[in-house]
């Protein structure tokens, strides 16, 4: 029997309206051979986590410019392990200073990845830690 895709979901929390990287990343997880769910513009925390539970993800990438890092993505990371799905990997990328990655993966991020990564060095990384659930 052939190995199940990872099912990978790109989300965008928060204000942010600028998605031109997330769809970047998302057509590289899909080039890549991963089953993708893209959440669209300006989803909540709940929103995130509630999408990524019915549509059974194997991980979550972030995307966040606005600024507001450190707030949504603890909070989304929170509620993962609310609803007992601390299982998802999540990781995220966009603008955020290097001071603030430490806190970030300390909140439950896997990895954070900053301006300038390359999208095979993301896909790479996906495949590298990211396993199908059961």
């Amino acid at each position: 029997m052939a190995e199940r895709k990872l099912r990978v979901m790109v989300g965008k929390p928060g204000l942010d309206g600028h998605d031109r990287g997330a769809k970047i990343i998302a057509r590289a997880f899909r080039d890549a051979g991963f089953e993708v769910i893209y959440t669209g513009l300006h989803q909540t925390p709940e929103q995130i986590v509630a999408a990524a539970i019915q549509e059974d993800v194997d991980c979550v990438g972030l995307s966040i410019l606005s600024g507001a890092h450190n707030t949504l993505l603890p909070r989304v990371c929170e509620l993962f392990r609310e609803k007992q799905a601390a299982d998802i990997a999540l990781f995220c990328g966009g603008v955020i200073p290097d001071d603030d990655i430490p806190g970030l993966k300390a909140a439950g991020m896997k990895e954070v990845f900053t301006p300038g990564t390359s999208t095979e060095d993301i896909v790479k990384w996906v495949k590298d830690n990211v396993q199908p659930r059961a």
